[in-house]
């Protein structure tokens, strides 16, 4: 069980993140730091003592704290983003981190981005993507001492946008991976395509936080004996986010 989330909420500049979603331009920072906040408390709710940093206005996409590190038992891997623009996020996040764990950072030439990591019991699944290379994910586990299965797609952004880990071998998936060799041993919640979003959920104990209105998945998983709360993420799924990629639980 997670005793701690990191988080930071959207900035000004928020409006400016990297997206190609076509609701992009609609985007409400009101209500994004609405919705961020009801994240915030549904997590102070189940447990979690949420650490909140301050905006970080010189990064659009800063709220997305995931992608900044890796934490895994008693250590925390700082990455190093693919994207330049967003290179400097991780700087506020290993100041606060290295007040709980041990913590080392990416360095050249690799890549990685904590959105595409699933966290398992006794390994980790890696996604090798836009985003992060192998060199990015050899250097995160040596830190980590962990194993970890590989998934290669070079034409995803995330690996959890669409596969995310919710306990009890439990898998959300979406059709395009749902026969991937990686997962075989799973049981899957192979997600409707026109629900797609909802494959990125995130799993607290016997709590699943699912996206709003995404009503076939969540009867999906709540029939396997989960408990869902969904939470309204319009406008972060208007900047290509969603409910994991809002902290870093540890």
């Amino acid at each position: 069980m997670f005793e701690h989330a990191l988080v930071r909420p959207p900035p000004k500049t928020f409006s400016n993140c990297i997206s190609s979603h076509p609701g992009h331009h609609t985007l409400d920072i009101r209500l994004a730091r609405r919705q961020h906040s009801a994240y915030c408390n549904v997590l102070s709710e189940l447990g979690i003592e949420v650490i909140v940093l301050p905006k970080d206005e010189a990064h659009p996409d800063s709220c997305f704290v995931e992608d900044t590190a890796v934490v895994r038992g008693g250590r925390a891997f700082i990455t190093r983003m693919a994207e330049e623009s967003r290179r400097g996020e991780e700087e506020g996040v290993l100041e606060a981190l290295k007040q709980y764990k041990s913590v080392k950072a990416a360095t050249q030439p690799a890549t990685i981005e904590g959105g595409d990591i699933v966290h398992l019991p006794n390994r980790l699944i890696s996604g090798i993507t836009k985003r992060t290379n192998r060199e990015g994910i050899n250097q995160m586990t040596a830190w980590l001492d962990v194993g970890s299965d590989l998934v290669e797609d070079h034409s995803i952004i995330h690996l959890k946008s669409h596969v995310t880990y919710i306990g009890s071998d439990v898998i959300l998936v979406t059709e395009a991976f749902a026969d991937h060799a990686v997962l075989q041993d799973f049981v899957k919640v192979v997600v409707p395509f026109e629900e797609r979003y909802a494959a990125n959920a995130l799993a607290i104990g016997e709590t699943v936080l699912m996206s709003e209105g995404h009503l076939q998945t969540q009867e999906m998983v709540s029939e396997l004996g989960f408990d869902v709360k969904s939470l309204k993420m319009s406008e972060f799924e208007k900047c290509e986010g969603a409910l994991t990629c809002l902290s870093i639980l540890f």
